[in-house]
């Protein structure tokens, strides 16, 4: 019984001297720590500066799809202003031939009256037919500007956010100015059309 009790004391003694030395000897963690911490913190600066380089690189290409689509807004602006100056020229010249066709019902001389009043109604309708035109293609670019207009506007709002997504960090806000450009593209489309 004496040796049992003197073995297990020996175990216990053992077991004692083992927590000891392993308490004393050091671990290299505070090291690897500091590593792996440092790792870590240049891979998520590595990771935002891809990020902002991804937000530059797009806030640039809106930019420029902003800015041609504007000198497009303004191109149909203007042709839409000049097909509607071409279309009231017509109009005027269109109430001129009504006035004369007016003015020669008035002749006493019936055939020189009418030959002139059918005259004057062919040519009212050529001209209302040249006058329908320019207000067509008129209100046609309109439409497109309109389009733009609004595609502008929608590329201006997407990089408003951008810039705002970049400040705050936050990407959900990049993601919404990139669906915002998006939605941009197609009106742009739409005023191509």
């Amino acid at each position: 019984m004496n040796r049992e009790v003197g073995h297990d004391n020996l175990i216990y003694l053992i077991k004692v001297i083992n927590v000891f030395i392993m308490e004393e000897q050091e671990v290299p963690t505070e090291g690897l720590s500091e590593q792996i911490n440092e790792r870590a913190e240049k891979e998520i600066a590595a990771e935002e500066r891809k990020w902002s380089f991804y937000i530059a690189i797009s806030t640039a290409l809106i930019a420029v799809l902003a800015a041609i689509t504007s000198l497009l807004a303004g191109h149909h602006s203007n042709e839409a202003l000049i097909e509607q100056i071409k279309a009231s020229d017509q109009w005027a010249f269109y109430q001129a031939k009504g006035i004369k066709a007016d003015v020669a019902s008035l002749n006493r001389d019936n055939y020189f009256r009418d030959s002139l009043e059918k005259k004057y109604k062919v040519q009212q309708q050529d001209i209302k037919k040249e006058a329908e035109k320019y207000q067509n293609a008129s209100e046609m670019h309109l439409e497109k500007h309109i389009l733009l207009a609004r595609s502008v506007t929608l590329f201006q709002i997407s990089i408003a956010i951008s810039a705002i997504s970049i400040l705050s960090k936050r990407r959900s806000l990049w993601y919404f100015a990139i669906l915002v450009a998006i939605t941009g593209i197609g009106f742009f489309i739409s005023g191509l059309i």
